[in-house]
């Protein structure tokens, strides 16, 4: 019992440790996560506001027709692969659109150039939004990584150490009771010899 005590100790001891580790993980992954959110949510502000603008100057037909000639001439190629990363498996994604032409698919003269602007957005808005959804990946797993780590923490110290503990009080007190027992058996013992 007192063995196991011991190891249970040193296994708080060692979550301990890996808890303040996780917390300076976090730190360092929220000002990155926040970095790429803002960058994010600016990109995709952009990106409404010049959509807006196109479908003001182009209407809503054109720009729908573009974007279904677009899907054709663009092909987005994606891998993925897992890596790990501080103890926890994340996703590493590779991001490429192939383009086959090398022109745009619409003519110049009856676009406008909040369109042009737009693509180039999107491109970058994609690039951005893969970026920030592995950061947002990685994070959610630091933190359920924390979590986890914090309720063994929690069972150790309000349940496993007590209960050992508890343990260890209980058998010492039955052991000094049989000790005592012995002792008074022994004296009673001694003293029917003596008297014999």
């Amino acid at each position: 019992m007192k063995k196991k005590l011991i190891f249970a100790i040193k296994g708080e001891n060692f979550l301990e440790y890996k808890r303040e580790q996780l917390i300076v993980q976090i730190k360092q992954f929220w000002s990155e996560y926040k970095l790429y959110k803002n960058k994010f949510l600016d990109l995709y502000k952009n990106a409404l506001y010049k959509l807006y603008q196109t479908y003001k100057e182009m209407g809503k037909i054109q720009v729908n027709l573009i974007s279904k000639i677009s899907r054709i001439q663009h092909k987005p190629l994606i891998k993925i692969k897992y890596k790990k990363s501080f103890g926890i498996i994340v996703p590493d994604i590779k991001y490429k659109i192939i383009q086959e032409g090398h022109l745009p698919a619409y003519s110049f003269e009856h676009t406008s150039h909040n369109c042009d602007d737009l693509i180039i957005i999107l491109k970058e808005l994609f690039e951005t939004m893969i970026q920030f959804a592995e950061r947002e990946d990685l994070m959610l797993k630091v933190a359920l990584n924390f979590k986890k780590i914090n309720r063994r923490i929690n069972g150790l110290k309000k349940k496993i150490i007590p209960e050992l503990e508890l343990d260890i009080k209980k058998i010492n007190a039955i052991l000094e009771e049989i000790e005592r027992e012995n002792f008074v058996r022994l004296k009673k013992t001694k003293d029917l010899i003596i008297q014999k």
